[in-house]
């Protein structure tokens, strides 16, 4: 058995910080919790990303809302996925419970319990403020790979993005994509194919077919506007706390294509509009992805390839991303390799894959003397969780074990007449969830349709018209040429000329 004053130096020396932390709970040695053995996350690296993973009912949940509530106590704006719906409850206190202050008497520090603000957002028809975005600000080369389409259909893309630029034609949402895709091969394949180049039918009707595709994951409702500006994220109250915006996404678990379209937009949108930050002391907003393997499920090589480019990069804009799963593996490595916060909850061991896949996590994590990491994963208990972090220099911090906090707010779903109240007093509501159908790339193409069509049917009229007139004119001149030769063949026969003959030769006389 190891010396307990020995480890109680070793993890306060091992979490000792200089600048803000957040405290997530105390060590435990050999499965007792260590009073005051706190195990801290410096602020300053919480840019770095992280990972909770850990079985059904471990604490995943209650470790990513403890997160978010010491993240907005300190200022820092939080934004999370609620896949399960339960997360709602942050916007009320805690009722507190015996179990939890025995809990935080063996961790070291007092219970307070209170409640946050917050902001709910929606993907979908449910209430809460609507976040869309147009196809536009997708631009094509992110749109193919949402799509997943070919080398040569993303060249189709990007020529309609570049034809419909040149000609000031709003992309807005899907029904105007779906029109220019339509119209480069059939009203306007002439004009297109003269300044940009041909576009074959069978690549084109291939776009459309991958756009249905995302329409019937519920595409249609997150494309279009109001645009959601990304600097409503970063909100915080009069009290200087940062809001923690709620996306709700109870009813897209069936629907991976829409989640990932959503969260590549949502990156990439954060990560051209922020400012650089470098090492600021502070993140600028913290996103935590609950149930990541969505994103990853079904995604093209490409879009993982622009996934795992934008985690390596917006680290600089200030914005640290937490996945949230049940197994690391359900991360790819190269995105898993980025992570500095790591939090695992207990996995386990039902089958020969399972206690592979165990064994492979344990290799993630640093050595140490006093945790047999392979053993200790399979065997920790609810709110429990091994932990390792990087300080502020950016070292790994000691592996722990760790008695986790208990959340501050309460750890369920608020009531409907809660939710109701909540979000009606939402002014992003307000701003946000009316309905905007400007013209845009559909409408005008209909117009120069319909105009085009109202040229080509006045100049068939006046066509016809020349050739009746033509026609007529035609006939009138064959009825006087005929009664011209009619007299001509009277002046000219043999009876009336020797009869003219004969008067002038009397008159003569």
């Amino acid at each position: 058995m190891a010396d307990k004053q020995v480890f109680f130096d070793y993890i306060n020396n091992g979490y000792t910080m200089k600048g803000e932390a957040i405290t997530l709970g105390a060590a435990m040695l050999d499965g007792e919790t260590v009073t005051n053995a706190l195990v801290k996350v410096p602020l300053k690296t919480m840019n770095r990303h992280g990972l909770i993973a850990g079985a059904t009912g471990t604490g995943k949940t209650k470790t990513l809302q403890v997160l978010a509530e010491n993240l907005s106590d300190k200022g820092v704006p939080v934004l999370l996925m609620d896949m399960k719906g339960d997360l709602s409850g942050i916007a009320q206190p805690s009722p507190g419970h015996p179990k939890i202050d025995e809990r935080h008497a063996a961790i070291g520090i007092p219970f307070d319990a209170k409640k946050f603000p917050v902001e709910i957002l929606t993907l979908s028809e449910q209430d809460g403020v609507r976040l869309r975005a147009t196809v536009s600000e997708f631009g094509p080369v992110l749109i193919s790979r949402i799509l997943g389409v070919s080398e040569t259909q993303a060249g189709i893309i990007s020529i309609l993005f570049k034809y419909c630029d040149d000609n000031k034609l709003p992309l807005l949402d899907l029904k105007d994509f779906k029109k220019i895709i339509q119209y480069a091969t059939e009203e306007g394949k002439a004009e297109i194919a003269r300044e940009y180049g041909r576009i074959s039918p069978a690549s084109s009707g291939a776009i459309l077919r991958k756009i249905v595709e995302l329409e019937q994951q519920g595409g249609d409702l997150f494309f279009g506007e109001k645009s959601f500006d990304t600097d409503d994220l970063l909100r915080v109250d009069r009290d200087g706390r940062g809001y923690i915006n709620i996306v709700r996404l109870t009813d897209i678990q069936d629907r991976p294509k829409l989640f990932s379209t959503f969260m590549l937009c949502l990156l990439a949108e954060i990560y051209s509009t922020f400012p650089e930050q470098g090492d600021s002391g502070r993140p600028e907003l913290v996103i935590f992805i609950d149930e990541a393997h969505l994103i990853f499920k079904e995604a093209s090589d490409a879009l993982l390839d622009q996934i795992e480019s934008i985690v390596k990069l917006i680290r600089s804009k200030g914005v640290g991303l937490y996945f949230v799963t049940q197994n690391p593996t359900d991360v790819p490595d190269a995105v898993l390799s980025q992570l500095g916060l790591k939090v695992q909850h207990a996995l386990r061991a039902f089958t020969a894959k399972d206690r592979k896949a165990i064994k492979l996590t344990a290799e993630n994590y640093p050595l140490s003397d006093y945790y047999q990491t392979d053993q200790i994963l399979t065997s920790l208990g609810t709110g429990e969780a091994l932990v390792s972090a990087l300080n502020e220099k950016g070292i790994p911090t000691p592996l722990a074990a760790t008695m986790m906090r208990a959340p501050m707010s309460r750890m369920d779903i608020l009531e409907d007449d809660e939710l109701k109240d909540l979000i009606e007093g939402s002014k992003l509501v307000k701003q946000y969830n009316e309905e905007v159908d400007r013209e845009s790339a559909y409408e005008l193409l209909n117009k120069k349709i319909e105009t085009a069509n109202a040229e080509e049917a006045k100049e068939k009229a006046a066509k016809e018209r020349e050739e009746t007139r033509r026609s007529t004119s035609g006939r009138s001149r064959s009825r006087r040429s005929s009664r011209r030769s009619s007299l001509e063949k009277v002046l000219t026969s043999p009876t009336v000329i020797r009869s003219v003959l004969g008067i002038l030769t009397k008159m003569i006389k």
